[in-house]
């Protein structure tokens, strides 16, 4: 008698070749030709897990060693699974999980707790040294800009910080604050290439000490500082800019307005504020519950029309928006690519279900993004509508001054621990 999950891939799998072996025995599914993964239960009861809760049970299945690749990965599975799946089939199972899940996830909305600190710490915490083994030179973690295409990962993130810089227009002795400023490499970038002052704000342990470490080695003390602080609390001094990349997909749906209340109350009059962040084409009844519980708790990616509300709201315009599509998928790709040659290194670092965990996040990601619509945003936001000029060529004019900078910036010193 098939499996709950064999049922299942019948119904998914037309395309491609994918053979599953088990206590439940050995099947094939496809057409025989194209993508093929071949893999192999441990035990009969993981079948029926997958089956009755794919969303969670696939990722721990894997990371527990009860799912093991004969031919293929992780990532092979899952773009095949994308490649067939032109709707979602679901089980009685699957609905009244995700039922559960959406009330879950309206408790969790609706009640304001701040647990920025915790969530942070959960994910930003983790041992540098494990960032070091798939992160670009400067250690950006968030989304590269792979402009011209096919450039690599250091030169495409080089190409962010030069982007978000334009878009900036960061004067010469001009304050500007960074929140979630990570390990520091966009805020010494602002302060070399403009001669700003910045500061940067973050809540990771782990990260504060690197970034200071960073700053003094390039002599930026006076005119780069970071600070452990939640933009919460944030004291009520002005900014002429503000720059935040990868940090909002933390703040929380239910927290949107307060973040942006707190940025028309420190941003001057005549300021400028780029956010950088993910997004998706709808909004998401709840979070996808792998990442919820192992990888990002708390964090949610909106969609554009949640954003809009509270930006309005809080008397803030919104002067220029950029949407990066495929940028995120290439980025991701470097990053599980170079993680997966250093695998030995994180297994040392972790352990083995650790690194089949990260391994499914990186690879989970890069499907929402080649796949799934997601995407990432760059928003300028102002007070003023005249504060940025009303066509974009400043920006290529921006990039153009800023890529000789670039070509001249020392080089960056590697991270020691």
């Amino acid at each position: 008698m098939a499996s709950s999950l064999r049922s299942l891939l019948t119904k998914i799998i037309k395309k491609g070749t994918l053979t599953v072996d088990g206590p439940a025995g050995f099947q094939r599914f496809g057409d025989g030709g194209g993508r093929t993964v071949a893999m192999r239960f441990a035990d009969a009861e993981a079948e029926e897990e997958v089956a009755a809760d794919p969303q969670l049970k696939l990722a721990e299945a894997y990371m527990d060693g009860r799912l093991i690749f004969e031919q293929g990965d992780i990532y092979e599975l899952l773009a095949l699974v994308k490649e067939n799946t032109l709707s979602e089939v679901l089980t009685w199972g699957m609905m009244w999980r995700g039922m559960l899940r959406v009330v879950e996830a309206r408790i969790r909305h609706g009640i304001p707790v701040n647990r920025n600190q915790r969530n942070v710490a959960h994910h930003y915490d983790l041992s540098a040294k494990l960032f070091n083994l798939f992160l670009d030179d400067d250690w950006q973690y968030s989304c590269g800009y792979f402009k011209p295409p096919g450039i690599g990962l250091n030169e495409a993130q080089v190409a962010k910080k030069r982007h978000i810089a334009a878009k900036l227009l960061v004067e010469p002795g001009q304050r500007v604050l960074d929140i979630g400023s990570g390990w520091g490499g966009m805020a010494m970038y602002l302060a070399e290439s403009s001669g700003a002052h910045v500061t940067g704000i973050t809540l990771s342990q782990e990260q504060l000490p690197v970034s200071l470490d960073r700053a003094a080695k390039r002599h930026l003390t006076d005119s780069v500082r970071f600070e452990l602080q939640d933009y919460y609390y944030l004291p009520a001094r002005k900014y002429d800019r503000i720059v935040s990349v990868g940090m909002f997909e933390h703040v929380g749906r239910g927290n949107f307005g307060r973040f942006f209340r707190k940025v028309n109350e420190v941003l001057d009059d005549d300021g400028i504020m780029l956010l950088h962040a993910i997004g998706q084409p709808s909004p998401a009844r709840y979070n996808g519950p792998f990442i919820e519980k192992y990888i990002f708790p708390g964090g949610y990616m909106p969609s554009l029309a949640e954003v809009m509300p509270s930006i309005e709201n809080a008397g803030l315009l919104v002067s220029d928006i950029e949407i990066l599509t495929m940028h995120y998928a290439h980025t991701l790709r470097h990053w599980r690519e170079r993680f997966l040659a250093r695998k030995e290194e994180a297994m040392a670092l972790y352990d083995e279900r650790f690194v089949r965990m990260w391994e499914f996040y990186l690879a989970g990601s890069e499907m929402a993004f080649a796949h799934e619509n997601f995407f990432v945003f760059q928003m300028q936001i102002t007070k003023k509508r005249m504060t940025v000029p009303d066509n974009r060529d400043y920006i290529a004019e921006r990039e153009a001054k800023l890529k000789e900078f670039d070509a001249t910036r020392p080089p960056l010193e590697p991270v020691t621990f």
